[in-house]
């Protein structure tokens, strides 16, 4: 026994008790004055703490087509270490810590439903069990703390309080309402703070009353019984967090938002309008001080309407035969687009919507912050005994964002194109301010299309399947994102459904294209032979540009710029003669803008510049080896050795396992085989 109190004693140390005691401060009324006049911040509103708890978690400022944005830390999830992060939704985010921090000021949201409106699966959940979450842990920080009080009650007093000795606060109030509003506002007054607003809740009033009545109207001997408790918002204890969740009409009441009658207490009370026989426990009156987040708002029954619209612009709930409650909590909804257009469509929610500021939550239409929801979940460390492919998340993740984007109008641009310059990809001809015109004229991209949940559902389908025991690549899954459209629940037309299976074709030559470039690196396989021809290849763009000549390395000749080198490269990706002045000053127009900016060139930057010289450097090397061969059964001994070293390039310099690098470089054989024999 002696052996397992030591053991017990190493886990928990002093430091965890003296957290506890700090976590759990207990003090007289007086003592609390001290700390709000030393820490004013402990009196904030509800939304002034979710809007500081939000910053307390940093921000970074970037531009992405020209528009300066934020990226406010606090959504990466620190305290979950990424569990519930959300991606790609900055702009939104923004527009979500825009509306706290007006309500904050009291510019006037404070008296709004911030509504989160957006189709199924784009992260509205997420966002609430987030700032839920967030405010549960700031609490339980100094910056974060806030207090409420509880009656310490003598026992010839105890008809006060109905035989308690303590009794809470029910609804977790600011101990500064227990003063008269005259004495509350000069003492705010004299502190510096501003005025805390709103009268006790009929509970802790009640007891108030008796009090003020037995001392004869003596405050101070009132406050007496009154102990201030540091107060930590848990929405497992229903402290300071509520959620809703709308039921069967037949199984619910709008008590369950404003609290119940106590019917076992009415005999000993005799009355049900008083106040000790009344529990103040519904979602509205366990939120306050804190946040109460409505799961799909819009089902909500008419008769919980009218509690709601109070709760909103009044800041007041009325529970069943008492007087309006004050309360300062944040209301906070979520919505698919169904039931939005139902509202909009709904006369008689004219004053709801008069009183909601929408949110729209999209899905995201960037590729690069798409893969990450994936990433998160499907990765060769988290997912044991199968090995997943390169490009078999990104060739999903592509699917999923061709399928939101809407077709660009007025530009000659596929809507593959369209998602690469979204990614920060560079296409000849468009720049930032094309970016940012098609982004404007696609009002409601992102509204619509796959959502993350069915590409993720078709992953993990892919990853029990027995047709590899020991890996999945991009064919695997994307056929059974095809498989999965024949009885999606959402797609409701066959127009819909044909041009999901045209995407995924688009999809499928991309990987194509994708793996021959790969293939054809780990042949070549020298990034500093890449860079050596791309700084060749400027200097003498440079020098053509600008009617120079450029220096032989070798011979230190100044020589006329290399028409050959530069029309090798520029061909692999079909420039011709006629436009290849063009292209060579918007590569140099290109670096210059960069060099404006402080930015260096790379020219993985330039997906055509890249691509071509990857091609030249291949068909410079490609004869040292015959991938065709591959789809022959007859290798011979010094073929086969180097096709092991391209295996081995793909293992180490790709993420490939054995089995995916074989299956690779098979698929690409056959993809060159097939080009041979076009050729013949």
């Amino acid at each position: 026994m002696g052996e397992t109190d030591s053991l017990l004693k190493s886990f928990i140390s002093t430091q965890d008790r003296k957290e506890y005691e700090n976590l759990h401060w207990e003090g007289s009324f007086d003592e609390y004055l001290k700390l709000i006049k030393d820490d004013p911040k402990i009196l904030r509103t509800s939304f002034q703490r979710l809007y500081d708890m939000i910053m307390s978690f940093g921000k970074t400022e970037y531009i992405d087509s020209k528009k300066k944005l934020f990226h406010y830390s606090f959504f990466d999830d620190p305290m979950g270490n990424g569990k519930d992060a959300v991606f790609g939704l900055d702009v939104p985010l923004m527009r979500f810590v825009n509306v706290v921090k007006s309500a904050a000021l009291g510019y006037g949201t404070e008296k709004r439903v911030i509504l989160l409106h957006g189709p199924v699966g784009s992260a509205k959940s997420t966002i609430a069990r987030l700032v839920k979450k967030g405010l549960e842990h700031y609490s339980r920080t100094d910056e974060g703390r806030l207090y409420t009080f509880e009656w310490n009650i003598p026992k010839e007093l105890f008809a006060v309080s109905g035989g308690q000795s303590i009794v809470p606060d029910p609804m977790h109030e600011e101990p500064l309402k227990l003063l008269p509003y005259e004495t509350r506002d000069r003492l705010c007054a004299e502190l510096g703070l501003g005025k805390i607003k709103g009268d006790l809740n009929p509970a802790s009033r009640y007891i108030f009353k008796l009090l003020m009545e037995n001392y004869k109207g003596d405050v101070l001997k009132v406050l007496g019984h009154v102990r201030v408790k540091r107060l930590l918002l848990s929405e497992k204890d229903r402290i300071g967090i509520g959620t809703f969740q709308p039921k069967d009409e037949k199984n619910q009441d709008s008590t369950e938002l404003t609290g119940d009658i106590n019917y076992r207490k009415i005999a000993e009370f005799g009355s049900d309008s008083d106040p000790r026989a009344f529990n103040f426990d519904g979602e509205f009156c366990v939120a306050n001080r804190g946040i109460i987040e409505f799961i799909e708002i819009l089902k909500l029954d008419v008769a919980f309407l009218y509690d709601l619209l109070g709760a909103t612009q009044e800041h007041k709930v009325k529970p069943k035969k008492f007087a309006q409650t004050d309360i300062d909590e944040v209301i906070i909804g979520h919505t698919n687009e169904a039931e939005y257009k139902k509202l909009v469509a709904n006369e008689f929610m004219e004053a709801l919507r008069d009183r909601t500021v929408k949110i729209d939550i999209p899905y995201i239409t960037k590729l690069t912050e798409e893969k990450k929801i994936y990433d998160r979940d499907y990765n060769n460390k988290k997912i044991k005994g199968k090995h997943i492919a390169p490009h078999t998340v990104d060739m999903a993740a592509m699917w999923a964002i061709l399928t939101r984007l809407e077709p660009p109008k007025g530009y000659s641009l596929s809507l593959l194109q369209k998602l690469k310059l979204y990614d920060g990809k560079n296409l000849a001809g468009f720049t930032e301010d094309s970016v940012k015109e098609l982004r404007k004229q696609s009002g409601r991209e992102g509204m619509d299309g796959i959502s993350p949940r069915y590409v993720q559902d078709k992953i993990s389908n892919s990853l029990v399947s027995d047709l590899s025991e020991t890996s999945i690549n991009p064919f695997m899954v994307l056929n059974e994102l095809e498989a999965g459209l024949k009885t999606h629940s959402l797609i409701t037309s066959e127009e819909q459904k044909k041009r999901y299976l045209d995407l995924l074709q688009i999809v499928r030559q991309e990987y194509e294209d994708i793996v021959k470039n790969e293939v054809q690196r780990a042949i070549s396989a020298d990034e500093d032979a890449i860079s050596k021809l791309c700084a060749n290849y400027i200097d003498n763009v440079k020098a053509y540009t600008q009617k120079e000549r450029v220096k032989n390395k070798y011979t230190g000749q100044d020589e006329e710029a290399d028409e050959r080198l530069m029309r090798s490269i520029e061909e692999k990706i079909d420039i011709p003669e006629t436009r290849k002045e063009d292209f060579r000053r918007e590569i140099m127009n290109y670096i210059g803008a960069l060099a404006v900016e402080g930015k260096k060139f790379d020219y993985r930057t330039n997906e055509r510049l890249h691509k071509a010289l990857e091609l030249k450097l291949f068909e410079d090397q490609k004869d040292t080896i015959k991938l065709t061969t591959m789809v022959s059964n007859v290798v011979d001994r010094e073929t086969q050795e180097k096709i092991d070293i391209v295996k081995q390039r793909l293992i180490k310099n790709y993420g490939y396992n054995e089995e995916s690098a074989t299956d690779v470089l098979n698929f690409v054989a056959s993809i060159f085989a097939r080009g041979d024999a076009k050729r013949d």
